[in-house]
């Protein structure tokens, strides 16, 4: 039996984009669903085929305009890393009917070749759209969630379900909100992760799909990659650094303990980042000089991925262990995250830190507006995990918004004015 298909976020924009470009080029990491997801969504209207298959990825590559004749749009055209100069061929085929909208839908997952090749062929013919793993919103069924800080996302004074205009907005029914208390339970999830097969499939052995994916990743992605030569040190790199998640980057020492040159290890951190591995969070800059901290922050993409790699394999050792803070933050960060591009939106996040140890873990910028977000394990809230928002506040004045502190338990409760203490499954 075919596993359950789950709605994603990024489906009312991605038919948008195809309405209004010749073409979308959908990127993400490997097994985010992109596939999928363009199958379920144009699978009436559009033929399909993939480059993968070493004969089909020839005819790409030797005959160009042979395989588009070939496969006339509209077309799916999935993993099109494999053949990367058919993108200057598309580019005549969409200048041929410029009008159209919608012609070609091209999937990739590997972001280095591909994101060069669609600026440098499809500007100004494609969106650009990126696919993560799924978010919490979407594998409990309410994709279409707002963010806590989003205009139009109901007080918890209403109904979840209904506005204060009492127009309909997409909100967590309760029987999934009452989900938060089952403290294990939440942590099986961030265990498994969010790869659309792990979380359709429960039954799957989580750790050895994530050995299977880490492996595929390295031999299918990484071994081509001129920045990559020894695939064992490049994978004792990746555990190291997901040994240091959440934590302020030091290349030096980094690359001093795994016996590697600096420039490297940079080479290699681009590596993950451009395949949507990691998500580098930089500092929030404003004029308050040289008492910030200006080293950056790596978090996975994927905290599933995360728990893999430090060899996590049990709800409540990951919980309880010396790691928990930074799985806890990292999937707080990873749900901002696909929140936000799977709506068609770059993430503007950061994390603020000054030398003086004045800290917020996330700030987001939301237009105009700043919003702190503070991480916290416990299932506990208090008043003083609201000091890090408040300093924030009296540095950078009225730009600062309404701050959250998102904790491991499942009350919401003002915690200090202008701040609120959420559950993780409500963020």
């Amino acid at each position: 039996m075919p596993a359950e298909y789950l709605e994603r976020s990024i489906e009312p924009v991605l038919r948008r984009a195809a309405r209004e470009f010749p073409a979308v080029v959908l990127t993400g990491p490997r097994q985010s669903g992109k596939t999928t997801l363009l199958r379920r969504a144009f699978g009436k209207t559009h033929r399909y085929v993939s480059l993968e298959p070493p004969d089909v990825r020839r005819s790409a590559n030797t005959d160009p305009r042979g395989f588009l004749a070939a496969y006339p749009p509209p077309v799916i055209l999935d993993e099109v890393q494999h053949a990367p100069d058919l993108l200057a061929f598309l580019k005549e085929a969409i200048d041929e009917y410029r009008s159209a909208r919608g012609r070609f839908l091209v999937t990739g997952s590997q972001n280095l070749t591909l994101s060069e090749r669609v600026r440098e062929s499809l500007a100004g013919r494609a969106a650009v759209l990126r696919l993560l793993p799924m978010s919490d919103r979407e594998a409990l069924r309410v994709p279409g969630m707002l963010l806590p800080w989003d205009p139009g996302r109901p007080s918890p004074s209403r109904s979840r379900s209904e506005s204060a205009s009492g127009a309909r907005v997409s909100s967590r029914p309760e029987g999934v909100v009452a989900r938060g208390p089952r403290r294990w339970h939440l942590w099986a999830d961030l265990l498994r992760g969010g790869y659309p097969e792990l979380v359709a499939e429960p039954r799957r052995d989580v750790a050895m799909w994530h050995s299977s994916y880490v492996q595929t990743y390295l031999e299918r992605d990484v071994r081509g990659l001129r920045q990559v030569g020894d695939l064992t040190q490049f994978q004792g790199f990746l555990r190291a650094l997901a040994a240091r998640s959440g934590q302020l980057l030091n290349l030096s020492d980094l690359s001093r303990d795994l016996g590697v040159a600096v420039n490297t290890a940079k080479a290699w951190l681009s590596v993950l980042e451009a395949t949507y591995q990691i998500v580098v969070l930089r500092p929030y800059f404003a004029n308050i000089g040289k008492r910030l901290v200006k080293t950056p922050k790596v978090y996975f993409t994927d905290v599933g991925t995360l728990c893999y790699l430090v060899g996590l394999r049990d709800p409540e050792h990951a919980a309880s262990g010396p790691m928990g803070g930074a799985i806890f933050e990292t999937a707080v960060l990873g749900e901002i995250v696909k929140a936000l591009v799977h709506r068609g939106e770059e993430p503007l996040v950061h994390f603020w830190r000054t030398s003086g140890g004045d800290e917020v873990d996330i700030v987001v910028e939301a237009g105009a507006r700043l919003v702190p977000v503070e991480v916290k394990l416990s299932s506990t809230p208090r008043p003083e995990m609201a000091n890090g928002i408040a300093r924030l506040r009296d540095a950078l004045g009225a730009r600062v918004t309404d701050g959250y502190v998102v904790h491991g338990g499942d009350v919401r409760l003002p915690l200090a004015p202008g701040v609120t203490a959420i559950p993780f499954r409500e963020l």
